[in-house]
């Protein structure tokens, strides 16, 4: 098996995507009225700044959105019939002309993508539970002031159409993408405890144009990314950043797209590609081990044994949809100027 990993920047060229090529788009966008994202929008349209300057803060609200939606109908664009889009979205909270209040950015993106002709799936709130003790704002102890601490994101979710359609190959490939059933009942749960933040700080040897790269967790990526696609099909990430997306997509045996309009992450990509055969032997490591656990403590739990196996990984599992799932690790790493291309073998399991 082999993938393909192309990233995009501002001043590449060939930089249009083909109408419906694309089977899955898991992006993080700037968040509109949060401070650190304020110069990106001034950039996009002076008339945000303008009004922002003028206190019409809602007006620039407004206008920060119309941005990210010329990027969510390139999104419907190229994404394939009964393909995914997840969207990982956090509201904002600010205070303004003394004023504090909500900036519901989830709402704004369901609406558009809705008229659109998306159809809105069951979203995820990823919670992030804050131990800050300066995290309660307002009035301390006394009514009726104080606010609620904002300590969760979406990830939204849409989809393209009907349910996606598979051909004799795709459903092969899609049982050799099949996870865990204690994965399932992890991953499609509405709410996600498990996932730490990122660290948002970037080392300053890379010398980009930020000083927090507001990036969401590989882990958030590769579950996503497992739960929405199978081996071999392209992601895409509009808002490429330090390149997650890219990254998890390689892991997981995905071909990529990326695109950034900041050059300066440039370098922190491909160092972050250097380390992709390490991190997918980590990953695979992990979720075997994971699933050992579990089986240990099925059977000491059930007292009974498991009634299919998985041979190519050589363990039990739950159900026959698990029986064809398959590993691969990554044997060879292939780089270009603005593309990588991964080369993988079958993963060599020990017995279980």
């Amino acid at each position: 098996m082999e993938t393909k990993h192309i990233l995009l920047f501002k001043n590449s060229q060939n930089t249009q995507i083909n109408n419906e090529s694309i089977d899955f788009i898991l992006t993080s966008p700037p968040y509109p009225m949060i401070e650190m994202w304020d110069e990106t929008f001034f950039k996009l349209n002076q008339e945000i700044k303008n009004q922002f300057n003028k206190k019409n803060y809602r007006l620039a609200y407004e206008l920060m959105h119309n941005e990210l939606n010329k990027t969510w109908k390139e999104c419907y664009r190229v994404l394939k019939p009964g393909g995914i889009i997840a969207i990982n979205i956090g509201d904002a909270t600010r205070t303004l002309n003394k004023n504090f209040q909500l900036f519901t950015n989830h709402v704004k993106i369901i609406e558009y993508m809705q008229n659109l002709g998306m159809q809105s799936l069951p979203p995820i709130i990823w919670r992030k539970t804050s131990n800050k003790p300066n995290k309660f704002m307002g009035s301390g102890m006394l009514p009726v002031n104080a606010y609620v601490t904002l300590e969760h994101e979406y990830i939204l979710i849409f989809r393209k159409g009907e349910k996606r359609k598979f051909n004799k190959n795709e459903i092969i490939r899609r049982r050799k993408s099949a996870f865990f059933w204690e994965e399932r009942n992890k991953w499609f749960s509405d709410i996600w405890k498990d996932i730490v933040g990122e660290n948002q700080t970037i080392d300053k040897y890379y010398k980009t144009n930020r000083d927090r790269n507001a990036a969401f967790p590989l882990e958030l990526s590769l579950r996503l990314i497992h739960m929405f696609s199978i081996y071999e099909d392209t992601v895409f990430d509009p808002f490429l950043g330090t390149g997650t997306t890219t990254i998890a997509s390689a892991v997981l045996g995905r071909n990529s797209i990326g695109y950034e309009i900041d050059t300066s992450f440039k370098n922190l990509i491909k160092e972050r590609i250097n380390n992709i055969k390490t991190i997918t032997e980590q990953y695979i490591n992990n979720r075997i081990n994971s699933h050992k656990k579990f089986i240990e403590n099925y059977i000491k739990q059930k007292n009974k044994a498991f009634k299919y196996y998985n041979e190519n990984l050589k363990t039990p599992v739950m159900t026959s949809q698990e029986k064809d799932i398959s590993f691969y690790q990554i044997s060879n790493v292939q780089k270009n100027e603005n593309l990588f291309i991964c080369k993988y073998s079958n993963f060599t399991p020990f017995l279980i």
